[in-house]
């Protein structure tokens, strides 16, 4: 249970106290893995107080699309601010990534279901047939748990039910789901956009090239891109729903724009992670995909953990892995090494010494994974290629590749 201490139109910078009910406690005291709130929140009998929400508790509030959707349907002023958080919570974290959901929300999903659940095609939905965008205009994207998908493309978050055919993510029972899908619809009337999005499927087979985790390659149909959920697992006529907590929580921000140095991120996975090495190792190995790829959005919601039910902790698979620096926007990279980052070309050998004294490792086996990376990274134009990725987007890629392989091999 949480509750505000603090003003409501203060939105997340509002203080909060919260505690745990007494029958979770005598089941699950002291774990840290799905059976908490947060890592850095243990389940125990302490009554804890924020001055602000708890970090973990920004994972669920709608952003973007979803955020503009529900202010909307909840007739509350399109001139967003953060005076509306509270309520956006309250509403709009009914289903969002992840296993946790605020009650109050669950409840007005509840209230405003559907009497009958309709199914659509694949090609429905990735075309926006009539019926299909009618069928939102009448029950709002957020309904299935869209306002609880953060970013800037329109999302929504679909079940694929055993007779085929795609419904609203909460209103399927669970005895009826074989696949979770994220939906992103492209922007065309953005071509740098939809280029953006074109690409994404495509850079996680070039990820799986590159030794990084991949839960399942995401599928382009008719423009829009499909993407396998891994916060959801199916299996006989069950629904296991996997915790999952940006590293923004885990390093425990507060807020949005968040700014952590891969240094605090190397710390916190190393203290959180059930195998610290090879969840370091993965982390380091990100970031010199997205350098090499141009995958500049690499704020602190963009990487995760997931956490079971069995106590393990772990990095969750690859995510929102794309060719941001095509963005109109010029983003920049937000999550940075404290030393030799070089304007966004890090020092590889001085990344690997930060990463390995920030999360108290030996430094031999972060560089020879480096050196190890470096072999696929000779190879990535010929897996771009086969992908049929814009050949501009391969010669630019294939350069930045060629020459970070270079250096890894020399360390």
């Amino acid at each position: 249970m949480l509750t505000l201490s603090g003003a409501e139109h203060q939105g997340w910078a509002a203080s909060t106290y919260g505690g745990y009910l007494l029958e979770h406690i005598l089941a699950w005291q002291g774990r840290r893995d799905a059976h908490a709130c947060s890592y850095h929140w243990p389940v125990d009998a302490e009554v804890r107080e924020w001055p602000t929400w708890p970090a973990f508790l920004i994972d669920l509030l709608p952003q973007g699309f979803g955020r503009q959707e529900l202010l909307r349907q909840l007739g509350l002023p399109q001139r967003d601010s953060q005076n509306n958080d509270w309520a956006l919570l309250l509403a709009g974290a009914g289903n969002p990534i992840g296993s946790m959901r605020i009650k109050e929300a669950y409840e007005w999903l509840a209230q405003h279901r559907p009497a009958q659940p309709h199914g659509f095609s694949k090609d429905a939905v990735a075309r926006r047939h009539e019926d299909f965008v009618e069928y939102l205009a009448d029950h709002g994207l957020f309904v299935a748990g869209s306002s609880g998908v953060q970013g800037e493309w329109p999302k929504i978050l679909l079940t694929e039910a055993t007779d085929g055919l795609l419904y609203l993510d909460h209103l399927l029972p669970d005895e009826q789901a074989r696949q979770h899908w994220l939906v992103k619809f492209s922007r065309v009337e953005q071509p740098a956009l939809h280029r953006i999005l074109e690409a994404e499927g495509r850079y996680m087979e070039c990820a799986r090239h590159l030794g990084l985790r991949v839960h399942a390659l995401p599928v382009n149909h008719a423009g829009a891109l499909f993407i396998p959920r891994f916060d959801r697992h199916t299996a006989n006529g069950k629904v296991q729903r996997i915790a999952q907590e940006s590293l923004a929580s885990l390093c425990q921000r507060a807020g949005f724009g968040i700014a952590v140095t891969h240094n605090d991120a190397c710390s916190a996975i190393a203290q959180a992670t059930t195998v610290p090495l090879t969840e370091v190792i993965e982390y380091l190995k990100r970031d010199v995909a997205n350098v090499v790829r141009g995958n500049k959005d690499n704020h602190a919601r963009n990487t995760a953990i997931q956490r079971d039910t069995s106590g393990h902790i772990r990095l969750t698979p690859l995510y929102d892995f794309a060719t941001m620096y095509l963005h109109p926007d010029g983003i920049a990279r937000l999550s940075r090494w404290r030393q030799d980052d070089h304007g966004g070309q890090p020092d590889w050998l001085s990344a690997a010494n930060q990463a390995a004294l920030a999360a108290n490792l030996p430094l031999e086996p972060l560089l020879d994974a480096l050196k190890e990376l470096a072999v696929s990274l000779a190879t990535l134009g010929d897996v771009m290629t086969a992908q049929h990725i814009d050949p501009e987007i391969i010669d630019r890629v294939t350069g930045a590749a060629n020459k970070t392989a270079a250096t890894l091999r020399a360390l």
